[in-house]
């Protein structure tokens, strides 16, 4: 279904006359300090090279998806109206992922009216923008080639159009535009920046016992099978019991009751046994020394 252009017409100009002060404002959010992203060089699907280094002065929309996607086959009259509505400013590049029948996706590219360029994303590729967990998923760059924002599932296009008017420079209305440091939302690789991950709770634990289970977190691998710390695989896959059993196991370990001892107590002063009187009687009321109390062995402090 293609983008309603009344309605978005009508939506963006409602933004802009005055609105209820307790109306939410709109909202879109992209990256501070944005990183460049990864280049590629792939073939289309009629053999034509294509990369993403001659499209650096456009805003660049990356969208991985396949033929079997109910939600990619969705989104994808919504993107061909993009396209064409911004063919000057904007460069929409499709990155099949998981089919490799050309055959199929050049007959499916044909009946939507694809009007951007579509190769194969390779394995190296969708590992460079983080594995591609969900399909769609795309990734919005701006004139410089850096991963401004990334959208996983089937997003309202409205949504998308806004972001690109954003970085284009033109007008957006009354739509505020918020920046977020990426802590892993975008790369994995910034997934030691996070201070919250997706189904874990730290709230339980102090500042400093939280700061050891972040790092914890981004140095230990997830057995799962994903080849990612505990953190990227929480970030990655919300879904995976494997990373949030461990997570958990960690934050449980350092909320147990240390078992270390004390030091031990004092001894107790021992009287000094007064000397036998000359007759070799005992001195009366004399007693054995006391016998200090055995320290505890201490345990092993947590790492």
């Amino acid at each position: 279904m293609g983008l309603k252009k009344p309605h978005f017409v009508a939506w963006l100009l409602g933004c802009v006359v005055a609105v209820p002060v307790f109306a939410q404002q709109p909202t879109i959010r992209l990256v501070r300090n944005p990183d460049p992203a990864p280049d590629f060089a792939l073939d289309t699907l009629e053999g034509k090279p294509v990369s993403l280094t001659e499209f650096k002065n456009k805003v660049t929309l990356l969208n991985f998806w396949a033929t079997w996607c109910g939600p990619c086959r969705a989104e994808i009259p919504d993107l061909v109206e993009l396209q064409n509505k911004y063919k000057d400013q904007l460069q929409i590049i499709g990155l099949v992922v998981d089919d490799d029948d050309k055959g199929a996706i050049k007959k499916f590219v044909d009946q939507f009216g694809v009007n951007y360029p579509v190769a194969i994303a390779t394995d190296e590729l969708r590992m460079q923008y983080g594995g591609i967990p969900a399909l769609p998923t795309s990734f919005l760059l701006d004139a410089q080639g850096r991963v401004v924002q990334k959208h996983e599932g089937l997003h309202d296009p409205v949504l998308y159009e806004v972001e690109i008017r954003s970085l284009l420079g033109l007008p957006i209305g009354n739509v505020k535009v918020e920046t977020f440091e990426d802590t892993g939302q975008i790369f994995l690789k910034h997934a030691d920046r996070a201070t919250e991950l997706p189904g874990v709770d730290l709230s339980k634990l102090k500042p400093e016992q939280r700061n050891v289970a972040l790092h914890k977190f981004n140095a230990e691998a997830c057995t799962c099978g994903c080849q990612y710390t505990l953190a990227q695989c929480r970030i990655w896959d919300r879904n995976c019991a494997v990373s949030k059993a461990a997570t958990g196991k960690i934050i449980e370990d350092l909320l147990a009751p240390a078992h270390s001892s004390a030091d031990p107590p004092p001894e107790k002063p021992v009287p000094r046994a007064a000397p036998p009187p000359a007759s070799g009687q005992p001195a009366p009321g004399s007693s054995s020394p006391v016998k200090p109390e055995k320290p505890r062995t201490p345990t092993s402090p947590l790492s």
